[in-house]
C-alpha cells in the first residue's frame, strides 16, 4: 500500500464516464464485484448504505464490475437498490491494473491518490466505518 492508485476511465451504466483523478481531493472507496459472487451479493446492501451515509462528507463509492455479463450486473444493482456509480470493466483491464485477483476487492483511495488500503473478500461495517473515518 501507499503506492499511486492507477487512473482509469469508466463508462458507467448509466453512459456517462468517470475518470479517477476526477475525484482527487476526495477520498474514494473502489469496490470490484460480479453479480454472480455470493460475497459480493451479501456486502452490497452495506455498501449502499455505507455510501447514503458519506456521499455528504466527500467520499466518493466507486463500483467496477468484472467477468460479468451486462444484463447481470445491471439486475444486480437494481436488485439491491445501488445507487452509487457503477460500471463495467469488460476486458478487465481497471481490474488488471490493480491486481485483483479474487471477488469482492475493495481500494480505499486517499484524497491525494494514494491506496491506503486493500481488502479482499466480503467488507464488514465495522472496517468500514474505521476506513472511511
Amino acid at each position: 500500500m501507499g503506492k499511486p492508485a492507477p487512473d482509469f476511465q469508466l463508462t458507467l451504466f448509466d453512459g456517462s464516464q468517470v475518470r479517477l483523478s476526477d475525484f482527487r481531493d476526495r477520498v474514494v472507496f473502489l469496490n470490484f464485484w460480479a453479480s454472480w459472487c455470493p460475497p459480493c451479493r451479501a456486502e452490497a446492501p452495506l455498501l449502499e448504505a455505507a455510501w447514503r451515509h458519506y456521499r455528504d462528507r466527500g467520499v466518493v463509492f466507486l463500483g467496477v464490475n468484472i467477468q460479468d455479463r451486462e444484463a447481470s450486473a445491471r439486475e444486480f444493482l437494481e436488485e439491491f437498490g445501488i445507487t452509487f456509480p457503477n460500471g463495467r470493466d469488460p476486458r478487465n483491464r481497471i481490474a488488471i491494473d490493480y491486481g485483483v485477483y479474487g471477488l469482492p476487492e475493495t481500494f480505499f483511495i486517499s484524497h491525494d491518490g494514494v491506496i491506503t488500503y486493500k481488502h479482499i473478500g466480503t467488507i464488514e461495517g465495522d472496517l468500514l466505518v474505521v476506513k472511511m473515518e
